[in-house]
């Protein structure tokens, strides 16, 4: 399995208007953990790198300014507000000490063409979401889930104000059900049920008090044919 940190609405060459709602994702399954408390070895928190190289030095901790900005909290996206122009971004994980892990977006060079006196505040609503690939699939195949407003952590760091997902996958033709939860903060999976259609509905579980009515649930159905 590939591992990445990735933009999932936003690739090289793209051209875009500010404010802009870019978004996360984080594969080979990592998860995110904020920096309040430590975590696993696999897991770690998103920075967005902007005109930036990637480090030379592993072993040193990212800076903070405009060009490292760090979303310590488990956050999945951010709001650009660029000004018009040209602008190269990557996204690299790092630990609670803000040590780089090899986890790692390829550079996406995009323009920025043009700036709006769109309120950034209106763009982001709490919730949550639930990314399949267009069409029928074959297996094994990608979910991607995605968290906006909300972070994103560990179950065992007992942080405040954080959750993780939780994916329940249905057939409708008698092959069973699967139930998951994805407390490592884990925000994708690829899934290899036998061929046949799904229901499936994606939740978002409170880590301190387990409760899954913070938001509405995620749901799509998907039909999976054979490998």
């Amino acid at each position: 399995m590939k591992l990445d940190a990735y933009f999932t609405n936003l690739k090289d060459g793209d051209q875009i208007e500010t404010p802009y709602v870019l978004k996360f994702g984080l594969s080979g399954g990592w998860g995110l953990a904020p920096v309040a408390e430590a975590s696993s070895d696999k897991a770690g928190h998103h920075h967005l790198l902007v005109n930036r190289d990637l480090p030379l030095n592993f072993k040193e901790a990212l800076p903070f300014n405009d060009q490292y900005i760090h979303f310590g909290g488990g956050q999945m996206e951010t709001v650009l507000m660029f000004e018009p122009g040209t602008y190269t971004l990557r996204m690299l994980l790092a630990n609670q000490q803000h040590l780089p892990h090899f986890v790692y977006s390829k550079p996406a060079k995009i323009t920025v063409t043009k700036k709006n006196p769109t309120d950034p505040k209106t763009l982001q609503t709490k919730g949550i979401g639930l990314m399949l690939p267009e069409g029928d699939v074959r297996a094994p195949f990608r979910v991607q889930f995605h968290a906006s407003k909300l972070n994103v952590a560990n179950l065992d760091q007992h942080v405040p104000d954080t959750g993780h997902f939780k994916l329940q996958m249905t057939s409708t033709s008698g092959n069973g059900s699967a139930d998951i939860n994805y407390t490592n903060g884990q925000t994708e999976v690829h899934l290899s049920p036998p061929p046949g259609t799904y229901r499936m509905r994606l939740e978002w579980v409170d880590n301190i008090t387990g409760r899954t009515d913070v938001t509405k649930p995620a749901t799509a159905q998907i039909q999976v044919l054979g490998r």
